[in-house]
């Protein structure tokens, strides 16, 4: 078993620790293929990235092992690796920055199998230039959140004239996500999104609801607003999934949606070249301010 491995990136070199630990036992992939991985995606991924404080969701024995999250940069990180130290309830917390390839593959090194990140940027943390709706399936079917996606893109970009994205999240369901200017605090973001839920699971009662409660939801699909909080984390783009077969976020064109053999899993780490041949979010939207939209979305819902 080789013991290290080095990586000459971007004028650093990243020493990878036991490269042939397996990382994924069944399907014998390695904290090797990891790093690869993430070399191969980070053009990509690194702008989904930068700026943002992040928890690392790292299993240093396989995930097999139950692993941990880790917030508070460990000391024997190196120094070139960013950090932004932000406040929390009695204290303060040094989160990851991953600027680079080089603190990318650093953090595979470390096992993070998969980084989370915040929804706003080190220097703004409590104004989110992202708003996250966050739909898993109900059941085993997908169908409900592939059309639960597509009624909230009608309502976003039809009737409020909000360009929204989508991805899948690699584990369960889809991530429909908002670009916006990061003018409003959080608290203000969060009851946009509240009340364009709210609205939706009124046009489908059947469907959708908001209740967060499962005692409540009645089979239904939960429109889940609960990541679009100060310190709350969602998944990047392009990262691998603690899970059998090593799955992988995805960005998704809004057409793919349409496909009803799309799942939460379609793309993993042995299938990212393919992933790789377009990029659907090339032309993604710029952040907008949510003004004029809560103006559309109380005009829409006086009108029924």
């Amino acid at each position: 078993m080789t013991s290290t491995r080095s990586i000459r990136v971007g004028g650093r070199t990243v020493e990878l620790s036991r490269p042939d630990k397996v990382l994924f036992p069944g399907d014998g992939l390695t904290k090797a293929d990891l790093a690869d991985h993430y070399r191969r995606v980070a053009r990509r991924m690194l702008p989904h990235l930068r700026h943002r404080p992040l928890m690392l969701e790292r299993h240093p024995d396989g995930i097999d092992d139950p692993g941990f999250m880790q917030k508070d940069v460990p000391d024997h990180f190196p120094d070139w690796i960013h950090r932004a130290e932000l406040p929390k309830e009695g204290g303060t917390v040094t989160y990851v920055l991953c600027e680079d390839t080089a603190t990318l593959l650093y953090l595979a090194d470390q096992a993070c199998i998969t980084p989370h990140r915040f929804l706003s940027k080190a220097d703004r943390p409590d104004h989110p230039d992202r708003l996250v709706f966050d739909l898993d399936p109900p059941g085993d079917d997908f169908a409900p959140v592939r059309q639960a996606a597509l009624r909230l893109h009608d309502l976003l970009d039809d009737e409020l004239s909000l360009p929204s994205l989508v991805m899948t999240t690699g584990s369960r369901g889809l991530h429909v996500v908002v670009p916006l200017d990061g003018r409003l605090p959080f608290d203000e973001v969060r009851a946009f999104g509240r009340d364009v839920a709210e609205l939706l699971a009124a046009r489908r009662p059947d469907e959708l609801t908001t209740a967060p409660r499962k005692q409540a939801r009645k089979g239904r699909l939960y429109l889940d607003m609960q990541r679009n909080a100060y310190a709350q984390t969602a998944v990047v783009p392009y990262a691998v999934r603690a899970r059998p077969g090593a799955p992988v976020a995805a960005p998704l064109a809004w057409e793919d949606v349409d496909d009803p053999d799309l799942t939460a899993r379609r793309w993993s780490l042995s299938t990212v070249d393919q992933l790789l041949k377009e990029n659907p979010w090339h032309a993604a939207p710029r952040g907008r301010s949510l003004d004029a939209a809560r103006r559309r979305l109380a005009a829409v819902a006086r009108e029924g």
